[in-house]
């Protein structure tokens, strides 16, 4: 334990210097000169501190930005337990569902240039949408046997469906093993789909859980929004999101696997913890361009590189003289879509007590139900191995959290936005 302290602090004081090397992501500040304290801010510091050195995470990375200034960054503990390489401002990191949020603004560009129609069906772009059947799971009362039978859908998917969750898709990893609908997307094999295009015809093949429009379900719905993008805006979506956000926001360690010269730079779980993965995604490899562009789960990403994504929404869709949306188009994406909408939850509703859900985003209706500190207005969401991000526009905040460990994510990012929160003074 000693010798993880003493590491601890060593790569601490080290991505300093190569926080210098590799350049800010955003102006830098000093706390105080945004409105932060220091002393509070090292709360936080030592916090992320404690969980490397008692075993619970391998390493992490945290910016903070706030009136658009970088006010603090660093990078605590390993990269790669297995190997002792140490965790830098810089470290690669899977971000899975942190891709939604960036597809979601790929779709957005498009609803802004015409070419995309919340309110349309996605069978105009995906024909293989355009007769859906819905699932009707049960149980024979007099004999118990499991029942199973689909029904037509009473209306057709919708962009903006795709876009909040209510598409009645779902995730077949999330669903009980009695389940046909899950049975029949495990059976499908859906993660080792040989093309975005072809993910998109076999999900289409399979029933839907609910009447579109009815149901917030977490699901493979940003997937399918990709392959709309892809359609509508007649190229691939990863040379979409490259030209449209990633190279005009200078996000150049962001994409859709970590290149030769870069693999030294990508963070790992602890080896022993990978059992706890689903292994659908434990098994996918980020270090090959992938044939399947998973919209919903796909890229690769660093701190800095999320934080300049996250001040762009944070500034009303512009970054350094780049606009990428308009500020009504942010502020109505950053809007509840859901419950506003009397949209029922779902089983699993991931966006929390206290939280709306807008397009691509949870996004905070009420001060009092969460568990963590916020503002009304405040949007976020967060990736399956740990990463996390947020933007509270009344306080001009914007932090990163990003780290490679599963079953301690919700517990660290509870405690990273209340320590956020408790740093600001003014």
């Amino acid at each position: 334990m000693l010798r993880r302290s003493v590491l601890v602090v060593v790569f601490t004081v080290l991505s300093a210097v190569w926080s210098g090397a590799f350049g800010a992501s955003l102006p830098e500040a000093t706390p105080e000169e945004a409105g932060l304290s220091s002393e509070r801010l090292e709360r936080l510091s030592a916090m992320i501190e404690q969980a490397v050195d008692s075993g619970e995470i391998p390493g992490a990375v945290v910016m903070i930005a706030r009136k658009g200034k970088l006010v603090y960054q660093r990078a605590f503990g390993v990269q790669d337990a297995a190997k002792g390489v140490p965790m830098t401002q810089d470290s690669i990191f899977r971000i899975f569902s942190m891709t939604k949020p960036i597809v979601s603004v790929s779709a957005m560009i498009l609803v802004e240039e015409g070419k995309l129609g919340l309110h349309e069906p996605i069978s105009r772009h995906l024909p293989e949408f355009k007769d859906m059947q819905i699932a009707v799971e049960g149980f024979d009362p007099v004999t118990g046997a499991q029942t199973f039978t689909t029904i037509p859908a009473k209306r057709s998917i919708t962009v903006q469906d795709l876009l909040r969750h209510t598409a009645g898709l779902t995730y077949g990893v999330f669903l009980p093993k009695h389940s046909r609908v899950g049975e029949l997307y495990r059976e499908a094999r859906v993660f080792s789909a040989p093309s975005l295009e072809a993910f998109s015809r076999t999900i289409a093949g399979l029933p839907l859980r609910n009447e579109p429009g009815t149901t917030w379900e977490y699901s493979h719905a940003t997937d399918i929004l990709g392959r709309v993008v892809e359609v509508a805006a007649g190229m691939p979506l990863d040379q979409f999101i490259e030209q449209r956000i990633l190279r005009p926001l200078k996000m150049n360690d962001t994409g859709w696997y970590v290149p030769q010269e870069k693999v030294a730079r990508f963070a790992q779980p602890f080896p022993e913890r990978e059992k706890d993965w689903f292994p659908e995604l434990l098994a996918l490899d980020f270090t090959q361009p992938p044939t399947f562009l998973g919209g919903g789960h796909g890229l690769v990403s660093t701190a800095g590189d999320y934080l300049r994504f996250a001040q762009m929404l944070a500034n009303g869709g512009e970054l350094d003289g780049v606009r990428v949306l308009g500020p009504k188009t942010i502020a109505y994406m950053a809007a509840d879509h859901v419950l506003s909408a009397d949209i029922a939850k779902g089983p699993n509703w991931l966006p929390g007590p206290g939280y709306g859900f807008g397009l691509g985003f949870g996004t905070r209706i009420a001060d009092g139900g969460p568990n963590w500190a916020g503002t009304v207005g405040d949007f976020y969401w967060g990736g399956y191995a740990g990463t996390y991000f947020w933007i509270d526009p009344k306080e001009e905040l914007v932090p990163v959290f990003m780290m490679q460990e599963v079953t301690r994510r919700n517990h660290y990012r509870a405690l990273v936005r209340n320590m956020v929160y408790q740093a600001i003074i003014q």
